[in-house]
């Protein structure tokens, strides 16, 4: 290969790196676009490292008024962390997990924090990660096309980036089903669910868009006018009620529970075909993940964002020093088998000790705002 050729392999690997996000300022605001369509716009360390310091300048810019943060390609906002890279480096002993999940942290934080108005299109696929972007943000803007899931107890994982503190918060306890199953969400459901904060039909998102850009020197109120305005006019499937509306008794009173034991119980004993089917989804989730979740979303259900933050970076660190994560994504995305080996393979055997573990403190080590 000639030094030419080698020399432009360099450079369309580094612009590769470069362009998986793009950073513009366009009329008013600041603009985030994930640009990873072929990989659903999976969230990479490199794109938080990019992400993070734009969004603190654009903050304290006097002439941005607000950040739109969307994804690339129209099929994904974003499907989550790339955390089959993360777990691939753990196994060859790259350290690359602990910088990771602290800087995606430390992401979620500053996007709950934003002092601008902060503008999520969750149009497409939004889970984990992605959810981790939007969820905390001032403004969620839903499509139809939009699928919400935090699927990570299937991985052996539990539903952090924050989740600790925004699920519990959900009506009734919605949160605790959303997360202990990986129920998926979509189109006007997520808005129902009270996870978007408007829904707009996708062919008017473009719009909506230029709309909000040609804004000159908006308040907060001027930007929530705007998508009040796109949100009245949506048309699709207006007259539908929540998904989950008819079973939202079940629901509540399944779930409110303190151990995933007693959760277990009452869906057995509730016997119906919605009870019976959750069970059979929670029966194929990691033991450990699932007694993690259930205690990581009592106790965030009184913590601030950054508490739950830092709880959640104690959890992730856990779980990469364990087995069910690494064997999680073996199954799900890299052989693809769907039947993961967890270890302990039966919720009797996670103990309050393992449970405690996953919660102690890491010293110096701590996530820290």
């Amino acid at each position: 290969m000639g030094s030419n050729q080698t020399k432009e392999l360099l450079m369309s690997k580094h612009t590769d790196a470069a362009e998986e996000v793009l950073l513009e300022k366009k009329g008013c605001a600041g603009v985030i676009t994930l640009n990873r369509p072929k990989f659903l716009n999976a969230l990479t360390l490199n794109m938080i490292r990019q992400i993070y310091p734009q969004l603190k300048k654009w903050e304290q810019d006097p002439e941005t008024f607000l950040i739109i943060i969307k994804g690339a390609g129209g099929k994904a906002f974003c499907a989550g962390g790339d955390i089959r890279v993360i777990s691939e480096a753990e196994k060859a002993k790259q350290k690359i997990a602990p910088v990771f999940f602290r800087e995606e942290y430390m992401l979620n934080n500053a996007v709950g924090s934003c002092q601008k108005p902060y503008v999520a299109l969750i149009h497409g696929i939004t889970m984990g990660g992605g959810v981790g972007l939007s969820v905390h943000g001032q403004f969620r803007v839903a499509t139809e096309k939009c699928l919400f899931a935090m699927p990570e107890t299937a991985i052996g994982l539990f539903p952090d980036v924050g989740g600790g503190y925004f699920l519990p918060r959900l009506q009734g306890k919605l949160g605790y089903f959303l997360a202990l199953t990986g129920f998926r969400l979509k189109g006007r459901d997520v808005y129902r669910a009270g996870i978007a904060t408007h829904f707009v039909d996708s062919e008017k998102l473009a719009m909506l868009e230029e709309d909000l850009l040609a804004l000159k020197s908006p308040s907060k109120e001027n930007i929530a006018s705007v998508l009040e305005n796109y949100h009245t006019e949506s048309k699709i499937d207006r007259d539908k009620s929540f998904i989950l509306e008819e079973h939202m008794d079940k629901i509540n009173s399944c779930f409110s529970a303190n151990t995933v034991e007693e959760i277990i119980e009452n869906l057995q004993q509730d016997g119906s075909s919605f009870a019976l089917e959750q069970l059979k989804v929670i029966n194929k989730m990691s033991p450990t993940s699932l007694k993690i979740t259930l205690r990581q979303l009592m106790e965030g259900s009184s913590k601030t964002l950054q508490e739950v933050l830092t709880m959640e970076y104690r959890l992730s660190q856990a779980c990469m020093r364990g087995h069910d994560f690494h064997e999680g994504v073996r199954a799900v995305l890299i052989d693809k088998d769907q039947s993961p080996k967890w270890k302990p393979a039966d919720l009797k055997e996670v103990t309050e000790e393992d449970l405690n573990n996953h919660f102690k403190s890491l010293g110096s080590s701590d996530l820290k705002f």
